[in-house]
């Protein structure tokens, strides 16, 4: 079951700079911050009232975010749905013929479980599905 928004992911080149961008432009601080080395990439979650932003970064120009950038620039990359089972939801997605980037539920931050869903699926748009349940 989706239970609304969990955050928007914009990618950035310099994870310190954006980091320092955000945090001064709206007054808050980091939240968290750490390296997804499966990913590569490091994230930084700022917290904006209820939302979050998570900033990130490749670490390697092998990373999927490396060649968004390359390719797109600097920019919104995801938005990301909470969910009670990421892993219940890509199973119901794939019955229903949706298209999927994961069709497992993998490691994401702060011990998450994500799942993305296709852009094609959603006009062009990336959907991250996340639930915080350390399974």
């Amino acid at each position: 079951m989706i239970k609304g928004l969990d955050h928007i992911a914009v990618a950035v080149s310099d994870l310190d700079a954006a980091v320092k961008l955000w945090t001064e432009t709206f007054q808050v601080a980091v939240s968290h911050r750490e390296i997804i080395q499966d990913q590569l990439v490091e994230v930084a979650m700022i917290k904006l009232g209820s939302l979050h932003v998570e900033l990130i970064s490749p670490i390697s120009s092998d990373s999927p975010v490396a060649k968004f950038i390359e390719k797109r620039g600097e920019a919104l990359h995801h938005f990301a749905v909470a969910s009670e089972s990421t892993q219940d939801e890509l199973d119901r997605m794939k019955q229903s013929g949706i298209p999927l980037i994961d069709e497992m539920a993998r490691a994401g931050a702060k011990g998450s479980r994500i799942g993305f869903i296709h852009p094609q699926a959603l006009g062009g748009v990336l959907v991250e599905i996340v639930d915080h349940q350390k399974e």
